[in-house]
């Protein structure tokens, strides 16, 4: 079976098209990656200190350019739910750059497909 010239590039130009902005993407999605894990490490950080402040400890938040009192109890449960909401952020980024792991592999595949047969 043989592929018309025009076709074939156009197929050909899909393909690359494809891999080009899966391999884009991964770029993107791996500098996002780092950056949640960054935010984890400060996030562990700040409850470790938090919490090995005693009870009555005054702890205060930045908001804006100033700093608000809040209980420390308040504290530690925003920053609980700060880290669950993380690791489900990460979670779902190492999903995404498996699937665009395995279209760029594709691609690549499906390439090299084309020039084994020759094209026709």
């Amino acid at each position: 079976m043989s592929i018309p010239n025009e076709a074939l590039q156009k197929l050909l130009q899909e393909i690359e098209q494809k891999a080009s902005f899966s391999q884009q993407q991964i770029g993107i999605v791996k500098a996002q990656i780092a950056a949640k894990n960054r935010e984890g490490r400060i996030l562990q950080l700040t409850s470790s200190e938090v919490a090995s402040l005693p009870e009555e400890t005054n702890v205060y938040e930045g908001v804006g350019k100033m700093f608000v009192w809040n209980p420390s109890a308040d504290v530690k449960q925003r920053l609980a739910a700060e880290s669950e909401e993380l690791k489900s952020d990460a979670s779902n980024l190492e999903k995404k750059l498996h699937y665009l792991e395995t279209t760029y592999k594709n691609s690549q595949q499906s390439i090299e497909q084309l020039f084994r047969s020759g094209g026709g």
